[in-house]
């Protein structure tokens, strides 16, 4: 039976009777009943009562190419039919994670060549972590274990996810991380520079929080540092431009391996295949998720530097860690496919040189005036609205994030799909928006942002 002979009231009931949705006080979810979301195409979602909305998101981070893409559905349904599924297991392979490995490599930077799958960011963070800590194992520095992250860093939910993430209140919940692992202040200049500190020195003293970490431990004692090219989950925090190049001074000063977290900046998100080559950094594990697929299947993909590859095989023997999933044939198609309308339809590139600098314009003539905003940030087709109270003090309003969650609602109602975080707006929208799907969206936000500061005043 389809969903076609329920009401939302019906599909609410059993959602609520029976889902327990991710990320979600599950009492006020209740009481207001999901939005039941039933169809898409290109860049809107459509709900069950109809309403059209424009996806700021890519639903999470991942539909880069868009909603209703029949080559996609097409890859899948010939591999189901051709051989629906076997593992990698065994001395096995199948041919769609054999040749979506080698796209990978030809991609990626030019120093890494090898590739381990899952289905989730998450899982993968999870193989970063054993691979990195199994790598200095086998150079035979056991002690060289030790993991540094960064406050409100993202890296997924699993219990190595959320320890190596810099989520307070995820690691309240979790009561006991994975040990050996410290967080430091994050890149974030609106909030922590110090007075007169310009972006460049801001930068650098992030950075230095890093050095200060693996001295404080010990370099014998540090496997590697994690971090997103751009903090995502926690706000498209984007550091300045002195901050990676120093982070990868320091780590190749102490012999600390580098660990990039790009399950959201991957695959053409910030105008390059990965943000490595955006912002010139060169890691030895590059963790990828989401866009892999445009999230029409499940799949992660580690790829793995020369440096940790060749050891993992010359002096490895069984690494005793995978999935059962790890290369399923049907998501690695899908894949495949993504990648080649990535590539046909030059989205890479029209990020680079089209939309991501008019949604740059546009976010900063359009909306970065308006009274509630204290600053929009964005790189590539990725963005931010910082919500406050007062412009020249940075005054949030009380309590926090309740600001940013009126926008939000505002914005849905309107047909805009925006993420609050904290008193931040996100922005994350499929690679094929066109200028004037931006121009859209800025009219969608700015009245949202109008209606909201109507509601704010009568508090």
């Amino acid at each position: 039976m389809t969903y076609q002979n329920y009401s939302l009231k019906q599909l609410q009931q059993i959602d609520a009777a029976h889902h327990l949705h991710p990320f979600t006080d599950h009492k006020e979810l209740r009481e207001a009943g999901s939005r039941i979301i039933t169809h898409a195409n290109g860049p809107f979602i459509y709900d069950s009562e109809g309403t059209e909305i424009l996806d700021g998101m890519a639903g999470l981070w991942c539909v880069n190419i868009g909603y209703g893409r029949d080559e996609l559905a097409e890859a899948a349904y010939a591999q189901m039919k051709e051989l629906p599924y076997y593992n990698s297991f065994f001395k096995c392979s199948t041919p769609t994670p054999v040749l979506l490995s080698k796209k990978l490599a030809e991609i990626a930077p030019k120093h890494v060549n090898q590739v381990f799958y899952g289905s989730s960011g998450s899982e993968a963070n999870d193989t970063a972590l054993r691979l990195v800590r199994h790598y200095w194992v086998l150079e035979g520095k056991p002690e060289k274990n030790r993991i540094i992250s960064r406050k409100m860093a993202y890296h997924g939910s699993t219990v190595a996810g959320t320890s190596l993430g810099g989520m307070d209140g995820m690691h309240k919940q979790l009561n006991g991380a994975v040990p050996n692992i410290v967080h430091v202040m994050m890149p974030y200049a609106y909030e922590l520079a110090l007075p007169g500190e310009s972006d460049h020195d801001f930068g650098l003293r992030a950075a230095g929080a890093v050095e200060d970490a693996i001295l404080e431990a010990g370099a014998d004692k540090v496997a590697a540092f994690i971090g997103e090219p751009v903090m995502g989950a926690g706000g498209v925090k984007i550091p300045p431009v002195s901050y990676w190049p120093e982070v990868q001074r320091i780590c190749r000063r102490y012999d600390v391996l580098l660990m990039l977290d790009e399950v959201i900046t991957g695959y053409g998100r910030t105008g390059e295949w990965f943000a490595a080559q955006t912002l010139g950094i060169e890691p030895d594990t590059i963790t990828t998720a989401k866009a892999l697929t445009s999230g029409y299947q499940p799949l992660s993909a580690l790829l793995v530097g020369d440096r940790i590859a060749s050891t993992l095989v010359e002096k490895g023997g069984e690494f005793n860690h995978g999935y059962t999933y790890s290369g399923h044939p049907v998501a690695c198609a899908v894949a495949l496919k993504n990648l080649e309308i990535i590539e046909r339809e030059g989205l890479v590139d029209r990020v680079r040189n089209d939309t991501g600098p008019y949604f740059a314009k546009a976010l900063q003539e359009r909306i970065a005036g308006h009274d509630l905003v204290g600053e929009v940030r964005s790189i590539g087709l990725m963005g931010a609205i910082e919500i406050v109270k007062d412009k020249a003090t940075k005054e949030r309003f009380l309590p926090a994030g309740s600001a940013a969650v009126t926008v939000r609602d505002h914005a849905i109602a309107n047909g805009m799909m925006l993420r609050a975080t904290g008193d931040t707006m996100i922005l994350s929208p499929p690679l094929i928006w066109t200028r004037d799907t931006i121009d859209m969206a800025c009219d969608r936000i700015s009245k949202a942002l109008d209606l909201a500061q109507a509601d704010l005043r009568k508090r």
